[in-house]
């Protein structure tokens, strides 16, 4: 075959079936990323009466061990597929072994005091983030391997985050219902846990199916070729990655990072958006109970969140096809800036006209969750061709561990707030009277914050190179 390029072929498009096992995965995704984001730090406060400062470590903490765990994973992936042709056999642990420790993080009693269960919360949190990594990461590797085509990436991981708003819905008015269901908040948080890590592991589970047709579309004649002209013979592959050390595995994601352009702007621009996304999720609880005067209210936060995501999500595919996902990211990005920071205003005037800046928030939201996973594939499809397949776990676990670093981050951020502006933690039951400068602080976490980093994020995704004239027709390596 000359190096001439191949166009995409219409056999490129993906089943319903596989679209529908794909995007259920995104249950275990959206109730990990949200749940614990929401309430966790608001249980250590206001439940067991950690220190606001303390509650942010222990947060913190989980978060980085999922930093230091998620590149080794991705490798460790890279090696089972190339051994076994899939990535489903960590996924299923993960599934398994996630609902108990997400229960057991719900389960320590205010009558422990706060040290022991600051220290019970810790462990139970640091076994739900590991097996939360077994899963996400080679879940996330998955579109790279499923399909070559541009506009299919678009169309799979738009549906994704169809499933992942409703997660979002589900687990973030769901889970405080549930809470407040046994009329105890100590049965109450128990009773979420173990509900929302079953749910959470089921989907999981469902999406494990979606890596078998991952194996199968990566095993087509073309990709076979193509791997044989740019990598060499498999199993010398097979041999290379399983040779590898620790300290290499680290360093080949950090190599993956240096030589890719276009990998080191979609993450720097996720990465700071994951964290204002972040800090706004750990804020929401403290608006609704502080500044909304409704504990409760955190209910109807989320779903002036999710509702217009929901109804977005399929509008952004289409601008996405129309103009390109690069464009369409920039306009959600702006929307997202826009809205966060109308939200300021409530420092002065509170009240419900917050939920329509939510709303507006919520469109922005849901392009910021579709386009760049869909563009993440396209990161590592473009790798492919000048150093070979076979890397995808590499890449994801990286994208997964900054991921994780914006999120964990927007917790410690909104605790370091809350510690420095006076914030009263409390056992369940108490009354207490929150400083006007906390509230105020409250408030700027949730507003002019993540909307000071949308502004920033915009400096990476500027430095986003790649477009769809890149993937209409593929280059084959030279023999």
């Amino acid at each position: 075959m000359s190096t001439a390029a191949r166009p995409e072929r219409a056999s490129s498009r993906l089943s319903v079936p596989t679209i529908a096992n794909y995007a259920v995965g995104s249950l275990g995704t959206g109730g990990y990323a949200t749940l614990p984001g929401l309430v966790l730090t608001y249980f250590l406060t206001d439940n067991l009466g950690v220190a606001a400062l303390a509650a942010g470590l222990i947060v913190t903490a989980a978060k980085v061990w999922d930093v230091v765990i998620d590149p080794l994973i991705g490798a460790a992936s890279d090696r089972q597929f190339a051994r076994t042709g899939s990535r489903r056999g960590f996924m299923l642990i993960g599934a398994f072994t996630l609902p108990l420790f997400f229960a057991l993080t719900f389960a320590v009693p205010p009558a422990w005091g706060p040290v022991a269960g600051a220290v019970c919360v810790l462990l139970a949190f640091l076994g739900t983030a590991t097996s939360f990594s077994l899963f996400q990461v080679p879940y996330v590797a998955l579109p790279a391997e499923l399909t070559r085509s541009y506009d299919e990436r678009t169309r799979l991981l738009g549906w994704r985050v169809v499933v992942l708003t409703a997660a979002i819905l589900l687990f973030g008015a769901g889970g405080p219902m549930l809470r407040r269901a046994t009329g105890d908040q100590v049965s109450g948080y128990l009773l979420m846990g173990i509900v929302a890590g079953v749910v959470i592991g089921i989907g999981m589970l469902i999406a494990t199916r979606t890596a078998d047709a991952a194996a199968s579309a990566s095993l087509t004649p073309a990709r076979l070729h193509s791997a044989d002209e740019s990598a060499g013979n498999p199993r010398d592959l097979v041999r290379t990655m399983q040779s590898r050390g620790l300290r290499d595995q680290y360093l080949t994601g950090f190599r993956a990072l240096r030589r890719s352009l276009p990998f080191r702007a979609l993450l720097g621009t996720f990465l700071l958006q994951a964290l204002a996304t972040g800090t706004m999720l750990a804020g929401a609880q403290y608006v609704a109970t502080w500044v909304l005067r409704d504990e409760a209210a955190v209910e109807l936060l989320f779903i002036a969140l999710v509702a217009p995501a929901l109804l977005a999500t399929p509008g952004w595919t289409a601008i996405a096809h129309r103009i390109g996902k690069e464009r369409a990211f920039l306009g959600a990005t702006i929307l997202y800036l826009v809205a966060a920071a109308s939200i300021t205003a409530a420092v002065w005037t509170p009240g419900t006209w917050i939920y329509a800046s939510v709303a507006l928030a919520g469109i922005a939201y849901a392009g910021l969750q579709s386009l760049p996973m869909a563009m993440l594939p396209d990161v590592i499809s473009h790798d492919e061709h000048t150093t070979g397949p076979g890397q995808a776990g590499t890449f994801t676990g990286i994208w997964t561990a900054g991921e994780t670093v914006g999120f964990a981050l927007g917790a410690t951020v909104v605790a370091l707030m809350l510690a420095a502006t006076g914030y009263l933690s409390s056992i369940a039951g108490e009354n207490t009277v929150q400083p006007e400068a906390a509230v105020t602080a409250i408030v700027l976490s949730f507003s002019i914050l993540p909307a000071a980093l949308m502004a920033v994020s915009l400096i990476p995704l500027a430095r986003y190179r790649l477009r769809r004239s890149d993937f209409q027709s593929a280059p084959v390596a030279p023999a």
